[in-house]
């Protein structure tokens, strides 16, 4: 089934206007596509245009009609932008909308009329009332899901139920005490990316099982070292040498038999690594070097996935520890990227991206890097965060943090709200924002 993603800042904008009282309203949505198998299957909403009153031909309590000038300016943009469109208009009410005869009449010669202009893209008509949504392909009774991204990430419509009839276990009960039938089944359904299944992302690992998460993508290109179990959870002496994304396997399938986990033994600085990243829902940034943020974000952004990041600090000096700290930050459209926020020192990015040849003979980098002090504790204090944070943005549980700063020398917890820039080259539009494939990712080639 093809999935539209709507960033939640850009329904902000449109949905008042949209829902005015009365009669009805369209919008039109510029989409990019994400090609999986050379056939698309998401289609992210990137740009959008809400047209003057003076742009339509008829406009009333049963019927919205733009007019052929607008529809063909927006046309001739999104041919020459390699887009695809989605035709949004309202109907008036509290039920949730259906499409009308009307509506499969215009929406016939409409399609028509794009397949000759911009016959590569995929196009789509959305219905939208105070009770709900409906969608489908331009022209057909093919349903299509579309989800919202952005600060909470749910499904706005799917007709087919076939994920969200799925029956809540037993198992789950006290969970689903907590945040309903319906928070379970979207755990359930979820494809949940980890990268870095190390300190925090073995234990974001175990506790998303528990959770009833049944779909992973598990990205890591490291084995198991006798220094790693300190903090690597469900990792033994026996493990050593064996790739972590393997161990955090194993304990998932222990939990939960039939989840589906793919694991992966890769360096998301890589393309052909981090490219998978964007067919999962959400993702969990569990790594501790630059350049992977750097890949990371650009995907949580490009694609539309949104992404926890995570980190954990321990300074200690003359053998007495100074600073404990911890950091959980959602990066996600309507929130700052790690750039706006500097988190990313833009040598150490271009460090990691280096081979280990280039490293050697580039004179501005000395030595290597020390390891740095790890508790499990900390780790696990962290990734019980990010994991809560996960809940605060599937189900209804509540609460709106999503960027917290942890002080374990003071035992406080605070959430911050950092600006983003304006024009920012990675979650801005003028950036990356919603690309999908029309642009490439700054990593390394295979």
């Amino acid at each position: 089934m093809i999935e539209l993603l709507l960033q939640s800042p850009q329904i902000e904008q449109f949905l008042p206007g949209l829902l005015e009282e009365g009669r009805e309203g369209c919008v039109v949505l510029l989409t990019r596509a994400v090609a999986r198998d050379k056939v698309a299957h998401r289609l992210l909403a990137w740009d959008f245009v809400i047209p003057d009153s003076d742009a339509y031909i008829r406009r009333g309590s049963l019927e919205a009609q733009l007019s052929h000038d607008l529809v063909a300016r927006i046309t001739k943009r999104a041919k020459s932008e390699g887009c695809g469109l989605v035709f949004v208009h309202s109907h008036p009410g509290d039920e949730p909308p259906q499409f009308s005869s009307i509506d499969d009449e215009g929406e016939k010669h409409l399609a028509t009329f794009l397949r000759q202009r911009i016959p590569n893209s995929t196009h789509i008509a959305l219905v939208i009332s105070s009770g709900g949504m409906a969608a489908r392909i331009l022209g057909t009774e093919e349903s299509i899901r579309v989800t919202e991204v952005g600060v909470r990430h749910r499904i706005l419509y799917d007709a087919s139920n076939s994920e969200n009839s799925r029956a809540v276990t037993s198992a789950h009960d006290r969970q689903v005490r907590a945040f309903g039938a319906a928070g379970q089944q979207r755990l359930n359904q979820l494809t949940v990316g980890i990268v870095g299944l190390g300190g925090t992302g073995s234990v974001v690992a175990q506790q998303l099982a528990h959770l009833g998460v049944r779909r992973f993508l598990l990205i890591d290109p490291d084995t198991v070292e006798v220094t790693n179990l300190n903090r690597l959870a469900n990792a033994s002496p026996s493990d050593v040498g064996q790739p972590k994304t393997d161990v955090a396997k194993r304990y998932i399938q222990s939990v939960s038999p039939e989840a589906d986990v793919q694991a992966v033994v890769g360096d998301v600085t890589r393309v052909s690594i981090a490219r998978r990243l964007a067919n999962v829902d959400i993702l969990f940034g569990c790594t501790d070097s630059h350049g992977s943020r750097a890949v990371i974000q650009q995907i949580a952004y490009q694609y539309l996935v949104p992404c926890i990041d995570m980190g954990s600090t321990i300074i200690a000096s003359n053998g007495r520890i100074t600073h404990i700290h911890g950091r959980v930050q959602m990066l996600t459209p309507g929130m700052p990227c790690l750039t706006c926020s500097q988190l990313l020192n833009t040598n150490e990015v271009r460090r990691d991206m280096m081979t280990e040849f280039e490293r050697k003979s580039d004179p501005y980098i000395v030595g290597a890097r020390e390891p740095a002090p790890a508790v499990m504790s900390l780790n696990a204090t962290v990734a019980s965060l990010a994991v809560t944070m996960l809940l605060n943005t599937v189900t209804e549980m509540g609460g709106n943090a999503r960027h917290l700063l942890y002080n374990a020398m003071s035992s406080s917890l605070r959430s911050i709200a950092p600006t983003a820039q304006k024009n920012c080259f990675i979650c801005s539009n003028a950036g990356v924002l919603a690309r999908g494939d029309d642009n490439p990712l700054m990593a390394r080639q295979d």
